[in-house]
């Protein structure tokens, strides 16, 4: 090949790259799952200092702003325990290494990681378990405050974990509790639950409930005990909805499933996949219905399995959540830790795939973005996926989407903006009901249109904003973004 062909097909490949940036979305959910339980991602042992335990969080978050995300859901109750300080629940024993061992010196690690993702415009969802109450039953020393001690005929073995009742109303107003204390205390951008409801089967080892719905099965007994349990399930999620909506009516409720619904040999409305369990027939999880009658405000399918795996296809299944969302939004669930160039699955030998993921979520009108699992994959950066992402899918920031589901609050517009000599600083007068500020640059002479992600030079929580060398001979104009993540027309335009 002669040095010109070369030369043009660098000059292609470039010019393909440059398109790809441009054309990214300026809305678009990035968000990242933060792991406590059994120190998945953070801390990364117990037993760290709380300044060690800081300098982890801070190098996370880092990271995670540089690859693009603009959210984090972060694990604050794993297992009826508390990342956070809770007049309710013990200390998590992932911190200290013992349940109810409080940092020392005393911080509250949810309230730090608040302010540090704040600080850098990531929004911070507070996920929680709701049944989980103990990890490991046979090696796990509770604290004696602990749920289970206090109410030990709330709560039933199964496996190796101990799960509260669903069947009873006490296990749910408990539940329902701890997400109003956390909404009302803390300033978290959403609630989230993963896919823990009812326990993924164990075979031959039925759950334990049978005796719940002797006495509360009411309709359904003695011959509709699924039904029941989906029942059950309903019942919780409407219970925390309301809560959740009497505190801060603004607030996202957001649910991340198992990826299959329905297999579609079990029901016509199901999905073409061949499931082992699914969330209607085994985890009892009916999350259509809650889509529907609005209990939720986001789905986030965990979608964990490959492009093309013949029993559960990733297209096919996002294809089918997108049909299926009821006007919600929808992220799709990426599963980044499968990234391993040893794996017997070619697909996840290279970053590749979830590169081809992401992108064919933007190409399905109707999905919203993505969330990937989890952390750490991005820390330990496994077949270079975070150059992937900053060099090509999320060159350009991006802004987490309006929620369709909730009624927008509309901020103001920036005023008084002007550009500080001194300190080479856009600055303005910070505006009502603004949770963010977003940064514009544009040429001179052309149109302020803010449809366009690289335009988007900076998200801030500040009412100023410092400008780089190069930012010389442009123009300038910021909005104002609220907690619904509603955005503002733009300030006056500055020129430096």
């Amino acid at each position: 090949m002669n040095r010109k062909v070369i030369i043009g097909l660098l000059m292609l490949l470039v010019s393909f790259g440059a398109m790809a940036k441009k054309k990214s979305p300026k809305r678009e959910m990035r968000a990242v799952w933060v792991a406590t339980v059994a120190n998945i991602d953070w801390p990364s042992k117990t037993g760290l200092s709380v300044e060690n335990q800081k300098k982890e969080m801070i190098a996370l978050l880092d990271q995670h702003k540089k690859n693009g995300m603009n959210a984090i859901i972060f694990q604050i109750r794993p297992a009826t325990d508390a990342f956070y300080q809770s007049p309710y629940e013990p200390w998590s024993q992932w911190l200290s290494g013992e349940q109810g061992i409080a940092p020392d010196p005393i911080y509250d690690p949810l309230e730090f990681a608040i302010e540090e993702c704040h600080k850098r415009a990531i929004e911070l969802h507070a996920w929680l378990n709701p049944y989980r109450a103990i990890f490991d039953d046979a090696v796990t020393k509770t604290d004696s405050m602990h749920i289970t001690n206090v109410h030990p005929e709330w709560f039933l073995k199964y496996g190796k974990h101990r799960y509260f009742n669903p069947g009873l109303q006490e296990t749910r107003d408990h539940f329902a509790k701890i997400v109003g204390d956390v909404v009302r205390r803390y300033d978290v951008d959403a609630i989230h639950f993963d896919d823990y409801f009812y326990p993924y089967k164990i075979r031959k080892t039925p759950f334990p409930d049978s005796l719940a719905f002797v006495k509360n099965g009411g309709e359904f007994y003695p011959d509709r005990i699924d039904d029941w349990r989906r029942n059950n399930v309903n019942l919780v999620i409407k219970q925390v909805s309301d809560t959740i909506k009497s505190i801060k009516p603004w607030m996202p409720f957001g649910i991340s499933p198992f990826g299959v619904w329905r297999n579609k040999d079990m029901d016509k409305s199901g999905s073409k996949t061949k499931a082992g369990q699914t969330n209607y027939d085994d985890l009892y999880a009916d999350v259509l219905l809650w889509l529907k009658n609005d209990w939720i405000d986001y789905v986030t399918p965990q979608i964990y399995w490959h492009i093309g795996k013949k029993v559960a296809d990733h297209r096919i299944i996002a294809k089918w959540w997108r049909k299926n969302s009821f006007g919600k939004p929808c992220y799709i669930g990426h599963g980044a830790y499968r990234l391993n160039s040893k794996s017997k699955v070619k697909a996840w030998r290279n970053s590749d795939q979830i590169i081809r993921q992401i992108r064919m979520v933007r190409r399905l009108k109707g999905l919203d973005g993505s969330m990937f699992f989890s952390s750490k994959s991005f820390t330990k950066n496994l077949e270079g996926i975070n150059e992937k992402l900053i060099d090509n899918v999320y060159a350009n920031m991006a802004i987490v989407p309006e929620n369709r589901n909730i009624k927008a609050i509309v901020p103001n517009i920036p005023v008084g903006i002007k550009f500080n000599q001194t300190n080479s600083s856009l600055e303005w007068d910070g505006t009502d009901l603004a949770k963010l500020y977003v940064v514009y640059r544009f040429k001179k002479g052309s149109k302020v249109n803010l449809n366009h992600a690289n335009k988007i030079i900076g998200l801030t929580v500040n009412s100023s904003f410092k400008l780089n060398e190069e930012d010389k001979g442009y123009k300038y104009v910021v909005t104002s973004l609220s907690r619904t993540n509603t955005e503002s027309d733009p300030s006056m335009e500055v020129i430096r």
